[in-house]
């Protein structure tokens, strides 16, 4: 079983509480569904910076990145299985997921 990494990029603001409490409990309801497979629940992303080869620092990054969290499954496939009930996806979000593993 290896960790996988789901980056997720765009989707829409909640506005008001209502909505906001509502996404909140999609949120919670996938996590619950997901159960130990969850190893960080992760965040979202807030301001960035991008710091290129030659070391200069732009504001911004470039890939439009907006949060992420970590799985444990057994295969890349059964990852990208379990990341396709995210809420971010009915916001008109994306989800990059990549395997990661110990270099060290």
């Amino acid at each position: 079983m290896a960790n996988y990494v789901l980056v997720y990029k765009g989707g829409g603001m909640a506005e008001g509480a209502a909505e906001q409490a509502a996404i909140m409990a999609a949120w919670g309801k996938w996590f619950g569904e997901l159960g130990p497979a969850v190893v960080d629940g992760g965040n979202p992303f807030g301001p960035s910076a991008s710091v290129g080869s030659d070391g200069a620092v732009k504001d911004g990054g470039g890939s439009g990145l907006t949060g992420y969290s970590i799985l444990k499954a057994d295969s890349l496939s059964e990852a990208t299985q379990k990341a396709q009930g995210c809420p971010i996806l009915s916001s008109g979000g994306s989800i990059e997921v990549y395997e990661t593993f110990n270099a060290m």
